[in-house]
């Protein structure tokens, strides 16, 4: 049974920005983007790149590595060289916590 896990707080991460978070044997990249925050595989399928340290344009992430891009709400790939999705995870919020369901 899925269930919600703290992973990190409201103020840990910038609008725009990316923060990775691991949870227990995943690697999770947290993005908020605009005060709603999102959670996906931090590793970008094509060479396994970090996410969370990507750039950040509106609800999208370019992987610091070889520029695949990631839509960071559903966790598809928009841009080569990846070919493959990253999980999505779906993120509440209670009070200043920022929790991730597994």
């Amino acid at each position: 049974m899925a269930e919600f896990v703290k992973v990190a707080k409201t103020g840990e991460i910038s609008p725009g920005e990316g923060k990775a978070v691991d949870v227990g044997t995943r690697r999770i990249a947290l993005f908020n983007i605009d005060g709603t925050f999102y959670a996906i595989d931090d590793t970008c399928t094509h060479r396994g790149g970090p996410l969370s340290d990507g750039m950040v344009v509106g609800t999208e992430v370019t992987c610091p590595w070889h520029g695949a891009v990631f839509d960071v709400n559903t966790g598809s790939v928009l841009g080569a060289p990846a070919q493959r999705d990253v999980a999505r995870y779906a993120v509440r919020v209670e009070g200043e916590d920022i929790e991730v369901e597994l």
